[in-house]
């Protein structure tokens, strides 16, 4: 794991560096860090280089160098696979716009469980970045091997009697059926419609109401039942 801080308060640097020394012992795995306390041409050479996926702590307000919000801007311009987390002194004031504007993963205040913050959610990256789980389709034709993290919903497409499955980058039509693939899958998929399965930590919002679901890439699947809602909430919550 690469962890790049980008931090021009030397006891916030010291304070970040305990937390990761800490997580890394715990989880028994290297930890290379990078500190920088503005932005510069190593940084930016360092953002250019995307072979590795990395996590970023960054600093919103650095003296004699760019905001940390025009660095995670930068970052966003190279790719989206690194983990982005503000380190700030201010109040919440740009958490929305930002999280949605650069994906990034969280905010935490300098002198609020800082610690304790930093240390949870290295643990959920660490996690999340190491589930290996894939899905294997075996045919005539090819052998498919899908992540099953990168799946958002897969739909029983009536016409044609296949089985599309979705991803993040492509879709693959599939001769199984919702249930064949639903006992493959881990217990993150979960059954929607008697047509769809979801992901169910893909999901940003369940609408009974008008029948669909929104996935955390923006994209609208309109196949939600309220005949599965008590399944789904007791799954969900």
């Amino acid at each position: 794991m690469d962890i790049i801080i980008v931090e021009d308060e030397e006891n916030i640097e010291e304070e970040i560096k305990k937390v990761i020394r800490k997580f890394s012992i715990k989880e028994d795995i290297n930890v290379k860090i990078k500190y920088y306390k503005r932005y510069n041409k190593e940084l930016e050479k360092e953002i250019k280089d995307n072979t590795k996926k990395k996590i970023y702590l960054l600093d919103i307000e650095l003296k004699n160098s760019i905001s940390g919000i025009e660095i995670a801007g930068k970052i966003r311009e190279e790719e989206w696979e690194s983990e982005i987390i503000f380190i700030t002194s201010h109040d919440y004031l740009f958490e929305k716009v930002h999280r949605e504007l650069y994906e990034v993963f969280d905010f935490i205040e300098k002198f609020l469980d800082l610690e304790k913050r930093l240390e949870e959610d290295l643990e959920i990256i660490y996690k999340k970045k190491h589930d290996h789980k894939v899905l294997k389709i075996k045919s005539r034709n090819v052998d498919l091997e899908i992540s099953q993290k990168s799946i958002t919903h897969i739909i029983r497409e009536k016409e044609e009697r296949k089985t599309t499955i979705y991803t993040d980058k492509n879709e693959y039509k599939v001769n199984k059926n919702l249930k064949e693939l639903q006992e493959e899958l881990d217990q993150r998929f979960i059954k929607v419609h008697r047509s769809c399965l979801v992901n169910k930590q893909r999901v940003g919002e369940y609408n009974y109401a008008k029948g669909y679901v929104i996935l955390d890439t923006g994209r609208k699947v309109e196949y939600l039942s309220k005949h599965y809602r008590k399944e789904i909430e007791k799954e969900v919550c």
